[in-house]
């Protein structure tokens, strides 16, 4: 069994814009912007914080990002696994949650499968490539997803679990869908993404084997 656990060790690299991002940075790891494109459904603010935080590290926005340590990387069977405490609804659902066979995460070729939920109680399963996105699994409602509470605050376990051909997206526990492995690329970097607009503080990050 390997962990990959947590931890602020090396330098951060930002793939897109470095004054958009807070100076405390988690080390280490790396960050790609997306900034939105839709006038309709804009950045509240131009700037993304992403620092270290209790137990994990804190990501504020702004724009959307994809966040992922160079370190972290899957292959064969294994567990993806981290907690995501949503720390105020944004004014409209947006996701957040693990990324994971990524590829080229810097470059216009980016590649990778991402597993989120929403504040709504959503769950999206898709793959990227470059600009193409496909849906593995489109937008379902499952009740495994908690949403806020009276404070506004919610906590969800996502996992994803490789193994053989079969990969399977959990929920607090709850396999929310399994599927065979097809054509679906698991190996490569893991990491998370968090939609724009979205307060959320994360921990427990691990790959397992």
């Amino acid at each position: 069994m390997f962990r990959n656990l947590l931890l602020v060790a090396l330098s951060v690299s930002v793939a897109i814009s470095s004054a958009a991002i807070s100076a405390q940075s988690p080390q280490g790891w790396k960050v790609r912007i997306d900034r939105s494109q839709n006038a309709q459904d804009p950045d509240n603010t131009p700037n993304l914080v992403f620092k270290p935080m209790g137990k994990g590290f804190h990501v504020k926005g702004g724009p959307a990002g994809t966040f992922w340590n160079p370190a972290n990387a899957a292959t064969g069977n294994y567990t993806l696994k981290a907690t995501f405490n949503l720390q105020e609804p944004s004014n409209h659902p947006n996701y957040y949650g693990l990324i994971f066979g990524g590829s080229s995460l810097e470059a216009a070729s980016e590649a990778y499968v991402y597993f989120v939920v929403a504040q709504n109680g959503m769950v999206l399963i898709r793959q990227r490539q470059g600009e193409a996105v496909t849906d593995v699994r489109g937008r379902q409602a499952n009740a495994a997803v908690k949403q806020p509470g009276a404070n506004g605050q919610s906590s969800n376990t996502l996992e994803v679990r490789v193994a053989g051909d079969t990969v399977s997206y959990v929920v607090n526990g709850t396999v929310v869908h399994s599927g065979p492995k097809g054509a679906l690329k698991t190996d490569g970097l893991v990491g998370v993404r968090v939609n724009h607009v979205l307060d959320v503080q994360i921990e427990g990050f691990e790959v397992s084997k």
